[in-house]
């Protein structure tokens, strides 16, 4: 198999000629989520299904356009479904600090506001004219003039009758008294004592006999007044009902289907009855001139009269106020006070009926919002609460509205990690959210995907104003796609990194005064974001040119190589050699791995050296112990280590050392190798192979330099063109391989060597040398005594005997 990759193997390039299109402008707008089958199946199985806690949470990673994305799949969904009730809060007349919820058709909530507003306003002015019409006041006079006549005549014929005993009436701030008389008047005091004792004490017996009298006499004025009082509230209430009923009967005809309304106009008159007297003018004859009473006054909750299918409601602050509503309060001479008229709905009153779109993390940054979501889905209904008062931290008096009921679906948006963490940790999350749509990473690269893709493209353009690219820019931003996805036959669905690039580029072909975005614009906003961000990567290329940092990119050296990682800078990822070195001796310690023994190497790291032993055991100790003493190292490593990707390259220089044979330093390598010396995938191959030909072109290509990446890797390769130019040109290779076997004779130019029947490898091969050596260890271990590990264990026991 030829190891060796060809320019057209590390690229895989887009033609635009096969793009059919001279603009992006020409191509029809985006309909639908691009390249997300699963969760486009997933979605509409969720917000299909009516079942209690089928609710939806959209996974992936950021940036991928899942809001946008599940916004406009909503919408499209929304507009084909009848649209929801409006609701209105109005006074309850029998509990007014429980406000009742009506619900009304769509765009009918406005209208029942309008009418009741309408009706409230007419009462009021035609109550207050029907209490200063000639005919009322004719009635209510004679009312009151036939209940004083006869109060007038009960106390003139009392008063008679008291002169006639000697006695008179006169009217105290106390009320009525009887004092003596003479004359048709009160006697004096100097009268009164001039008097003799024995008239005194008789004219004293007649008084109590008549204030006994004048008690009943009161007793039946009182009785009178209150028949008339009643007469004249009769007399109101008979002309106001008959002014009223008529109204709300045109009222409960218009609304005779909705039986709440129906029922609340008749408390609605009831309650006027009742109330008759605010209605009337004030006590100094001039109208009152505050506005009707809101106690008659409709909330118009929720208005979906403009509102065409089923809301879709994005909320991007899930506070508890935003998502439940509030009431709110006003102040009036230093108290505060609140009513029905302050009740405002919250994110899922307006989206009640049909979608509202929540990011779980923003939820989760507020308890009660996360707390309150639940229990509203679990209760299937939305209750409005002070938040103040839910937290114990007000007393103040307020109001509790009567609960709505909820009809939704939930759609939260985050990240698999959040769903795994809360599928985990909260008992009632996989209750109520039974649905998971994954949005994947990356789309297959083709036909149907890259025109949807370039869809993408042109809605993007056409809602941001921004000019259009060519044929050849489509092309390039294909490639930057299938870079992304670090696949040649796949597309990355990170729709937000693209849209940044033909941001960018606009941005340049409107300083080049270009009509469209071409092909240099979309590379030079490419370039401009690794300008950007790539000053410490120069600055490594610099301490290594500088021979701060030893790498060698020429001649070979034994039990040396130059192995590959990645670093990561923020969004920035970018690739860089470390020379790692093995030396090796007799011993039975096996491989050791330096970093580990420093605290510097993590457990992936770890695992990649113990795998190195599994293959060195089944390779060179299957007939007799394996006598091996090695110690593994990055050189000039600073910082933790972690991964596997370089457990081949540490191989090779563990097999370089002990063979004693050089190993190329132009080629740098990269992979894992499991314990039957198969190559293994790795990530990050393009920044390895990019980073490591900087260096080489900084110090200067000789034409046998290159990396070496396992053959899973070579469909993850889309190199920069400069890369694919130089290894068209034969100034830089890329070799793929698949075994060690196939490595180490790439890296020492030497066979490696199959193992025979009798269990030894051909002479002058690579395994053959390692073998050879390695017995040579075993000879000087029987020559030389015990390992020093073993020896040590020796002396202590020597020791322990002679105590």
């Amino acid at each position: 198999m030829v190891k060796e990759l060809s320019y057209k193997q590390i690229r895989k390039c887009a033609d635009p000629e096969s793009l059919n299109f001279d603009t992006t402008e020409h191509l029809t707008p985006l309909d639908g989520i691009i390249g997300q089958p699963r969760a486009v199946s997933s979605l509409r199985f969720g917000l299909g299904i009516q079942e209690v806690g089928f609710n939806v949470f959209v996974s992936g990673p950021r940036g991928m356009g899942k809001m946008t994305a599940v916004k406009s799949f909503l919408e499209e969904l929304a507009k084909n479904k009848p649209t929801p009730s409006d609701w209105c809060y109005v006074n309850d007349f029998n509990d007014g600090d429980q406000p009742k919820a009506l619900r009304l058709p769509a765009g009918r909530g406005k209208e029942f506001q309008q009418d009741v507003k309408k009706f409230v306003e007419f009462i009021y002015r035609e109550i207050r004219k029907l209490f200063e019409s000639d005919e009322y006041s004719s009635k209510h006079d004679q009312a009151v003039s036939a209940m004083q006549n006869k109060r007038d005549q009960l106390m003139r014929d009392f008063s008679a009758a008291a002169l006639a005993e000697g006695f008179t009436l006169q009217a105290t701030q106390l009320g009525v008294v009887l004092l003596p008389a003479i004359d048709g008047r009160a006697m004096s005091e100097e009268e009164w004592k001039a008097i003799v004792q024995t008239d005194q004490d008789k004219m004293i017996e007649r008084r109590k006999a008549l204030e006994e009298k004048l008690k009943a006499v009161l007793k039946e004025v009182r009785q009178m007044e209150r028949t008339a009082q009643q007469t004249v509230m009769e007399l109101d209430k008979q002309a106001v009902r008959f002014l009223v009923s008529g109204v709300l009967e045109d009222l409960k005809e218009k609304y005779k289907n909705l039986d709440d309304a129906a029922e609340w106009f008749n408390d609605i008159e009831n309650d006027i009855l009742e109330n008759v007297e605010s209605f009337k003018q004030s006590s100094d004859g001039k109208e009152k001139e505050e506005e009707p009473s809101s106690t008659y006054q409709v909330n118009l909750f929720v208005d979906n009269s403009k509102q065409e299918g089923v809301p879709v409601v994005v909320e991007l602050n899930p506070t508890y106020t935003n998502l439940f509503g509030r009431i709110e309060k006003d102040v009036y001479q230093g108290t505060m006070f609140t009513d029905f008229t302050m009740i405002k709905p919250g994110a899922l009153h307006r989206a009640n009926g049909g979608y509202i779109v929540l990011q779980v993390e923003d939820v989760l940054k507020h308890f009660m919002s996360w707390d309150g979501l639940k229990r509203a889905l679990r209760s299937r209904a939305i209750q409005i609460e002070d938040v103040g008062e839910s937290m114990g931290m007000t007393s103040t008096k307020t109001i509790r509205p009567q609960p709505i009921p909820l009809d939704i679906k939930v759609i939260l948006i985050g990240r698999n990690m959040m769903y795994y963490f809360l599928h985990e940790q909260d008992d009632d999350f996989p209750e109520l959210f039974k649905v998971k749509a994954d949005f994947d990473i990356s789309m297959d690269r083709d036909d149907k995907n890259t025109h949807d893709f370039l869809t993408f493209i042109s809605t993007l353009c056409n809602k941001e104003n921004l000019k259009h690219l060519n044929g050849p820019a489509a092309a390039k931003l294909i490639e930057f796609a299938s870079r992304l996805a670090d696949d040649q036959e796949k597309l990355s669905t990170h729709f937000a990194a693209m849209a940044d690039v033909i941001r960018e580029a606009h941005y340049w072909a409107v300083e080049d005064q270009a009509a469209q975005i071409r092909e240099i614009h979309i590379q030079k906003a490419l370039d401009e974001k690794v300008y950007r961000s790539n000053l410490i990567q120069k600055r490594i290329q610099e301490l290594i040119t500088q021979k701060v940092f030893l790498i060698d990119t020429d001649a070979a050296v034994v039990g040396q190589i130059n192995g590959l990682a990645v670093i990561r800078m923020g969004s920035y990822e970018f690739g860089r050699p470390s020379r790692i070195t093995a030396s090796v001796g007799p011993g039975t310690e096996g491989i050791i791995d330096i970093e580990r023994q420093v605290k510097l190497g993590g457990p992936i790291h770890t695992k990649g050296v113990l795998i190195l032993n599994g293959f060195m055991s089944a390779t060179f100790g299957s007939q007799k112990p394996l006598t091996l003493s090695c110690r593994l190292v990055f050189e000039q490593s600073y910082e933790g280590v972690d991964g596997d990707s370089a457990s081949s390259t540490e191989l090779y220089t563990i097999l370089s050392a002990l063979a004693q044979v050089p190993l190329k330093q132009g080629i740098a390598v990269t992979g894992s190798v499991n314990q039957k010396g198969e190559i293994q995938a790795i990530g990050g191959v393009n920044e390895k192979v990019e980073g490591y030909y900087e260096i080489c072109s900084a110090t200067g290509l000789t034409g046998k330099q290159g990396v070496m990446i396992p053959r899973s890797n070579v469909q993850n390769l889309m190199l920069r063109e400069d890369i694919v130019e130089a290894v068209k040109k034969g100034k830089f290779h890329i070799w793929a391989v698949s075994t060690i076997h196939e490595g180490i004779e790439i890296l020492t130019g030497k066979p490696a060597g199959e193992k025979m029947k009798n269990g030894t490898f051909p002479k002058k091969t690579i395994f053959h040398l390692v073998e050879k050596r390695l017995d040579d260890f075993a000879s000087q271990l029987k020559k030389g005594g015990k390992p020093e590990a073993k020896k040590k264990r020796s002396k202590n026991n020597k020791s322990r005997a002679q105590k």
